[in-house]
């Protein structure tokens, strides 16, 4: 439960962030930390957690991708 309360709270901190218009760096930090926080939130309460599993999932693809592309384009640029 509390892990799931850690999510929760880290969701809300985003949204905050997003509205003040906050650096990316800064909102991709606290996804990373979101992440790590419900995959101890799924590890923690398995049952009923199906749907944020497969949310982790399609998460750490896309985190993957995007760093991937962001050091594609750095590298151009040099």
């Amino acid at each position: 439960m509390d892990e799931a309360r850690m999510v929760l709270r880290r969701l809300r901190r985003i949204e905050v962030l997003e509205r003040e218009h906050a650096p990316a760096r800064w909102l991709l930090a606290e996804v990373h930390a979101l992440i790590e926080e419900a995959e101890a939130w799924v590890s923690a309460e398995a049952a009923g957690t199906d749907l944020a599993a497969t949310a982790l999932v399609r998460c750490r693809s896309a985190l993957a991708g995007g760093e991937a592309s962001a050091t594609g384009r750095a590298a151009t640029m040099s």
